[in-house]
């Protein structure tokens, strides 16, 4: 099983060109389900959960061509479903990758019927699917759960109002796709507002699909008889962004670190970006790239997980990383998952001082840390964990990174080629 091998102390000082969202291929993939067309996504992330993406697609009939792509060339993925092969998504395919669920409403939609396993994924909380069972039920889909499975039914979607009692982004994404071919108008409100929602939305107008809201919490779709083909970039990952942002703050204080991130989206991540200056980050952006200059010790900041366009979940864990090393105490309360505090033990194992009570964690920020043997738990978990040893003193082991691979394209090879001392060992 690979781990990586950090040896910390050194800057960030270079050029890293930042890949598509994970969060937003995912379910863009799924919409290829949706068009007996060919639907042809650039900039799609070379990564794990995208590959276990494309095995479920494929299972389902899609015909999937990947573009042979030199180094760093924008990847390519197109994909066409003239008819359906299987309308069934496994359980040893579902309980690896969560995002499976999302193809539940282009089945639905498009061909009647679906049988998807329960999901799994990171084991950050519970992430219950209950928003998707009850909204396709609005639109009229007879759904049942048996043995593990979610069986859905409908001669045809019929568009209707669906208000969702929590904000859920894939709950919100599943809907978006199932109303685009039911018939009449759907209203979905409470709808989740973040970027990779929004990209979905303009890869299905692009598609022929008629929506209006995306990006705010109320999303209109007049339902269409059929969708058709289309091209589509997929957004920059606002979190493999942000986390390169917090590891050049945090390896700033060793000479200064000056990092550029190309073909970045900077409006996706304000409140990072607001929170990385805060700590004392200077921070430059325009267009597509983002520069981040830092050359001291950075301040610890309190912060809050929320839906967007507030402070972002996926970004807790490193913010926390960040704040083992700063000056002073940073707070960080966890509103979104229940259980998205497993990398506290492992930070503590490098010398970190937090303590946790509740949703509730406190870090009093240390001289440094030291590099150790520590286990990676979950996505982002992963990532704070790199971030830590980077500026650890010595070497720093970490195991089980298949979870890192599963949302973070190269990350060592990015990281070592704006000069950190990481690799992988097999």
């Amino acid at each position: 099983m690979d781990k990586l091998l950090i040896r910390g102390g050194q800057p960030l000082r270079g050029e890293i060109a930042i890949s598509g969202a994970k969060n937003a291929a995912l379910p863009i993939l799924c919409a290829g389900l949706m068009t007996d067309e060919p639907l042809v996504l650039r900039n799609v992330p070379r990564l794990q959960d995208i590959a276990s993406m494309l095995r479920l697609l494929r299972q389902h009939g899609v015909k999937i061509d990947e573009a042979a792509t030199v180094r760093d060339a924008e990847p390519v993925v197109t994909l066409a479903t003239p008819s359906l092969a299987s309308d069934e998504a496994p359980y040893d395919i579902v309980r690896t990758m969560r995002a499976s669920i999302l193809v539940l409403g282009p089945l639905v939609a498009r061909f009647g019927s679906a049988k998807v396993s329960l999901p799994g994924g990171c084991a950050i909380g519970a992430r219950p699917v209950d928003q998707h069972i009850k909204g396709l039920q609005k639109l009229g889909a007879e759904i049942t759960i048996e043995h593990g499975y979610i069986h859905a039914k409908a001669s045809r979607l019929k568009g209707a109002r669906i208000v969702t009692d929590m904000v859920t982004v894939t709950g919100t994404e599943n809907l978006m796709m199932a109303a685009a071919l039911a018939e009449g108008r759907t209203v979905i409100e409470n709808a989740a507002r973040e970027p990779e929602v929004v990209d979905l939305a303009n890869c299905l107008i692009a598609m022929g699909a008629k929506i209006s809201g995306a990006g705010t919490d109320r999303i209109e779709i007049d339902g269409v008889e059929r969708l058709h083909g289309a091209e589509h970039t997929i957004v920059a990952d606002r979190i493999e962004t942000g986390t390169f942002l917090c590891a050049a703050a945090a390896t700033g204080v060793f000479g200064g670190s000056d990092l550029l991130l190309t073909r970045a989206a900077p409006g996706t991540l304000q409140a990072v970006i607001d929170k990385l200056v805060e700590a004392g980050a200077n921070i430059e952006n325009n267009g597509d790239w983002i520069r981040i200059r830092a050359d001291r010790r950075m301040k610890a900041i309190n912060a809050r997980t929320l839906p967007y366009p507030a402070f972002p979940t996926d970004m807790q864990a490193q913010f926390m990383a960040l704040n083992c090393t700063a000056e002073g105490t940073g707070v960080m309360t966890e509103t979104i998952f229940e259980n998205r505090f497993m990398h506290v033990p492992e930070l503590i194992r490098l010398g970190a001082d937090i303590a946790i009570q509740d949703d509730t964690a406190v870090v009093k920020g240390v001289p440094a840390l030291s590099g150790a043997a520590v286990m990676a738990t979950d996505l982002r978990a992963s990532a704070s964990l790199v971030i830590a040893g980077l500026v650890a003193e010595g070497e720093t082991v970490i195991s089980r990174i298949y979870h890192l691979d599963r949302g973070y394209e190269r990350m060592e090879a990015k990281l070592a080629g704006v000069g950190a001392s990481i690799e992988r060992l097999r």
